[in-house]
């Protein structure tokens, strides 16, 4: 239970991070910086889905 709350976690943040990229810091210098780090925390996301699936974790 708790890794789902931690997966729920990672990809609301990723969402956030994602949301504040493509609008108030659309102009921002460091917008793909950002946008990195949204879609590593969406593959971190998609890693431990897998990993619950799968029995792994």
């Amino acid at each position: 239970m708790l890794l789902w709350l931690l997966v729920a976690f990672i990809l609301l943040s990723a969402s956030a991070v994602l949301y504040l990229t493509y609008g108030p810091l659309r102009t921002a210098s460091n917008v793909q910086l950002l946008r990195g780090i949204a879609a590593v925390q969406y593959a971190a996301a998609l890693v431990l889905i897998a990993a619950r699936l799968t029995g792994r974790a």
